[in-house]
């Protein structure tokens, strides 16, 4: 009842979650173009995720699972649906999300059936799968109405869905941790816990032991998505675009949204995307976006590419940018293989390498 009081009141006067402000890029977040200076290994037609053993990189273009040797990338294997997520395991074997709805491990990339496979009738939107340390799998699960691809609807219908489970491959069983968040996407161990981003409320969260989410990182001026470990302690937080005021504007005008769904290309809603700046269609143009036809860097974003680095806690200690007169954008995942870090960019179909060495001297920290 409390609850509910306080979010009637913060729809009436603006504040709170009603609020459109959005915090600022500065301190740890300050921008820069670093993720621009990264070299690209590969241009694939949808890559989704990659997952590493420490010696190889496997990556997930839409059907097929890639294994990345040098700058040529061979075929593993194909499926019948579009990977939504992958996840190494620490048995030497991997991880495979389906189509959002089904997860199954293999006891290594190549082999030929898996061993066991999860297809609870529950699962959706499966977008993230990582490793705990008692040997299960966590898997977020963004919305239970849209697919793991209409992600927008599910921000324009300000759906709060979003689900975290635990596999367990030796029972064969699936447990919910937590529901009710507003799209999870992507998840870590973390000590007796598992961190967690929750894209729509601009958060990272702490789920554990059947309590209540506790906010470990709040406000952030973008949509996180997944993480990963980082070598030397702390994590790699992955951010799939930035906010705007227009944007939150827009979600608190439900008559607006609910014409704009209706009647306008999904292509083209007021809404955050993986890549701009290609047609004439979009919103946001003009004296907003270009100065003499140059784009200009501080515009308000509708694509932005970043990736946060965080410390054991969760604190930011510096961030990559790919601003909005960048290509690099729609970055959801990173990860650490020996000196480098791999990402993949969506947005231009991308995947990225920056030299682990120095990156926290150049981004300003």
């Amino acid at each position: 009842m409390i609850a509910a009081v306080r979010e009637f009141t913060n729809r009436f006067l603006g504040r709170g979650e009603a609020t459109i402000t959005v915090p600022s890029f500065d301190g740890a977040l300050k921008p820069n173009q670093k993720l621009e200076a990264a070299t690209t290994l590969l241009e694939c037609e949808a890559p989704e995720d990659i997952a590493t053993d420490g010696r190889n990189l496997y990556i997930a273009d839409d059907r097929r699972l890639l294994r990345l040797d040098g700058n040529a990338a061979t075929e593993i294997r194909s499926f019948e649906q579009p990977i939504s997520a992958l996840c190494a395991l620490t048995d030497g074997g991997i991880a495979v999300a389906l189509g959002g709805r089904e997860v199954r491990l293999y006891p290594s990339p190549a082999s030929g059936e898996p061993s066991v496979t999860f297809n609870d009738a529950t699962f959706n939107a499966i977008n993230a799968l990582a490793p705990a340390d008692d040997g299960t799998l966590i898997a977020t699960d963004g919305s239970t109405t849209c697919g793991v691809d209409d992600w927008a609807r599910d921000l324009m219908e300000l759906n709060r869905s979003g689900r975290v489970f635990r596999l367990d491959p030796k029972a064969r069983s699936v447990t919910q941790l937590v529901s009710r968040l507003g799209y999870a996407f992507g998840a870590c161990a973390h000590g007796d816990g598992v961190l967690v981003s929750e894209s729509w409320r601009h958060r990272v969260v702490r789920v554990a032991g059947g309590q209540s989410p506790q906010v470990v990182l709040a406000h952030l001026p973008v949509y996180p998505s997944r993480l990963s470990k980082a070598a030397g302690g702390g994590y790699w937080l992955t951010a799939f675009t930035a906010r705007t005021q227009l944007i939150e504007f827009v979600l608190r005008e439900p008559a607006y949204r609910r014409r704009m769904m209706a009647e306008i290309d999904p292509a083209y809603w007021v809404a955050p995307r993986l890549r701009s700046g290609f047609s004439f269609k979009e919103p946001m143009q003009g004296a907003h976006i270009k100065t003499m036809g140059v784009i200009k860097p501080w515009a308000p974003p509708r694509s932005y590419g970043l990736v946060i680095r965080l410390s054991a806690d969760g604190k930011p200690l510096y961030s990559l940018h790919s601003r909005v007169d960048g290509v690099n954008h729609g970055v959801v995942a990173a990860l650490e293989i020996g000196a480098d870090l791999i990402l993949i960019a969506k947005g231009p179909g991308r995947i990225l390498k920056l030299p682990l060495a120095g990156l926290a001297e150049e981004s300003g920290s």
